[in-house]
Formats: structure tokens, sequence, C-alpha cells
């Protein structure tokens, strides 16, 4: 990492706040702007630099947008930078967020309401199962016969994740790090592990400030364990985040969960921010705040305490193993909780319809973004529910 930047930290925190209050796409899009932008056009990072800022949010735990963006902050301006830019880019969807969750919980009951997500949630199903899709092919391979005899074990992973999350409906955060651990040991065993036991490491109607402290705890462990264990994309973290709020806690409803997605759909930034609507429908502001905070805190820790050391770690070929091997037992996890979801949210022909058409329209038009899916849902859903 260089030490002479070309750009002050002014610039860059505020380029990281407008990229959260614009940067629609997911992780991958914005992976994508901030490569053309920082790299490519403005110059301000060199390309060794954001590759070993990638390769670090990809072999981490954490959402992959925000802890890259930690990383590019802390190149040049060190713990200061990785924190403003941090706070920068994740603050903008944050707002964003709690503000519809205001409105959600004042306006949830209205038949328009309604309406909206009845659409959108169908579209979300079709949205996650794509995202899904993609993963499984990134960080496993394509669906035919080369595939699984090259990565029979992988498979195997992904397979016993997605059966267990479709049957128990829990995420299965032991069966990650078994993964891994299996994974590790198969194919780069690490020197010390023949000698030594491995150990695993308005205000009032809206519910603004409704929450309890018993709660808020609750929420600040359930969050924190997700944002440690999520590798790789942020639609990751669904099955952690189902399984949790609506099968554990029962602190959302089935339909109020899809919503939530739902608004990390059509919301900037990182789709992890899903967790701060989650968090006011919960327990109010104070519960997105925890949330939130719960859930971004492990990424900046595991960025900005093994950024300096990173180049040594990114050749560990055990530590990429493990990663690996978690990571095949996520996608499958993330396959199952689709699966579930689906299961209760695809109610109707319609519904049925606008998830399927969903998934067409990702896969074979090349120029279309989710929030275009979303909107188009939230008009059929209206058109089907109030007008025909």
């Amino acid at each position: 990492m260089t030490n002479q930047p070309t750009y002050s930290l002014q610039q860059l925190v505020l380029y990281f706040l407008r990229l959260g209050s614009i940067g629609f796409g997911g992780p991958v899009a914005l992976v994508g702007y901030m490569h053309k932008d920082l790299v490519e056009t403005r110059k301000w990072i060199a390309d060794e630099d954001f590759k070993q800022g990638l390769a670090l949010a990809q072999l981490a735990p954490g959402p992959l947008a925000a802890q890259l963006c930690i990383y590019l902050g802390f190149v040049h301006y060190r713990i200061l930078g990785a924190t403003l830019v941090g706070i920068a880019f994740v603050v903008p969807s944050f707002i964003m967020v709690v503000l519809l969750g205001m409105a959600y919980k004042l306006y949830g009951g209205i038949a328009w309401m309604q309406a909206v997500f009845y659409g959108v949630g169908a579209a979300v199903i079709g949205i996650i199962a794509n995202s899904s899709y993609k993963l499984t092919i990134k960080s496993i391979g394509k669906f035919n016969i080369e595939s699984f005899k090259q990565n029979w074990l992988l498979w195997l992973f992904f397979i016993i994740a997605a059966a267990l999350t479709f049957f128990t409906k829990q995420e299965q955060v032991l069966l990650f790090i078994a993964a891994g651990l299996i994974y590790m040991y198969v194919k780069a065993p690490p020197k010390w592990l023949s000698k030594t036991t491995a150990n695993t490491f308005v205000l009032l109607q809206i519910g603004f400030w409704d929450y309890e402290n018993e709660k808020l705890i609750k929420i600040a462990i359930f969050f924190a364990k997700a944002g440690t264990f999520v590798f790789g994309s942020g639609l990751a973290i669904v099955p952690f985040l189902h399984a949790g709020v609506v099968t554990e806690n029962h602190w959302l409803s089935e339909q109020q969960f899809v919503d939530a997605v739902a608004v990390a759909m059509i919301t900037p930034g990182p789709v992890v921010i899903t967790v701060g609507f989650i968090g006011y429908l919960v327990a109010g502001f104070p519960g997105a705040s925890v949330a939130a905070m719960a859930t971004f805190l492990p990424c900046y820790l595991l960025t900005v305490i093994q950024a300096p050391y990173f180049k040594k770690i990114a050749k560990n070929e055990s530590i990429k193993a493990f990663v690996s091997g978690i990571t095949a037992a996520v996608v499958g996890a993330l396959v199952g909780a689709v699966v579930v979801i689906a299961t209760r949210s695809i109610i109707d022909i319609p519904t049925a319809l606008i998830a399927v058409t969903s998934i067409l329209a990702l896969l074979y038009i090349k120029k279309i973004q989710e929030p275009h899916i979303i909107a188009v849902a939230a008009m059929l859903g209206i058109i089907i529910k109030l007008i025909l």
C-alpha cells in the first residue's frame, strides 16, 4: 500500500457518501462502480491495492461491498479513513430504511401498501433465486458433470446445507464452520494441524422509540452473529436472518420478512442494510441502530485488523480452503432459505408468474437491475389487487 495519496480524505468520504446514496444494483455492481471511479477514472487507488481489498472482502465474513470500501479508506488514511468511509457508505441507506420503516408501520395496513408488497414480495423471491444461482456458479462451479466431479466435496456441503436449512428452517453455523475445517483439512491442511487441536473462533405511531432493553440485547447478539458468519454477497445473509427473525424469535411474520428484503432491493448502498429495516420493525430506531452496528462492526474490525498483514494472509492456502468450504455451505443455505420463503410467499398464480418473470428478466435482459424489477412488480401488485 502506497503512502502518497493524490486525493484528500474529504474527497474520498464524499465519494462514498454519494455512492451510498445512489449506488443501486447490489454488491457486484457496487464493486464495479468503485473500480471504474477510483481506479480507472480518478486513479486514486492503485489496481493492486483494489485487488487486495477485494480479496480480503471475499475471504473474510461480512458484506462484500462494505468491506471493500472500508479497506479502500484504509489504503492511504488508515483507521480514520476506514472509519469515516465506512460510515459515509452505510449511513445514507440506513436513513432510507428507517424512513421506510416509519412508513411501513404507519401505512402497512392500508390496501395500497399491501398491494404494492403483494407484487414486490413475489419479485423479491425471483431476485433472490437468481442471486443464489449466480452465487452457486461463482462459488462452486457450473451445473455440469465436470464441475460435480472436480468439486464434489463443495457440492456435498452445498446440498447438505440446502437440505438442512429447508427442513429445519434454521441457520446452521456449526455446519458452516465444520465445512470450512473439513475442506481445509482435505485441500490444504496447515502444518500445525497434525500437532495440535484446531480451535474455532407521529414517532409513537410509527414506533420510533418502541423498544425493550432485553430485546435490544437479543438483537445485538443475533445480528453480530450474522455479521460474523456471512461470507460474500449481501444476500447470503438471508438464511441467517430468516431463521432468526421469523422462525426462532418470531420478531416478524413471513410477509414482513419478505417486505424487509424488498426494502433492501429498492434502496441504494449495501443490501445488508435490510437489517436496519428489520431492527426498526422489531424495536424502533434503537433496534435499527443496534442491528446495523452489530452487523457492520465485525466486518469493520476484521478489515482494519487484517489490512496491514493481508498480503501474507491472502497467500495462505489453508485459509483459502477454509473459506471455500464455508462459502459452499452458506450458498447452499441460501438456496434452502429461498425455497422456504418461496413456499410461503408464492400464494397464487399471479405471484408465481411475477417471480418467474423476475428470474427470466434478470437472466436474459442485461441492462435491467433489481430496482427496475421492484418498481414494475409494485405497479403490477396495485393493478392486480386494486384495479382488476
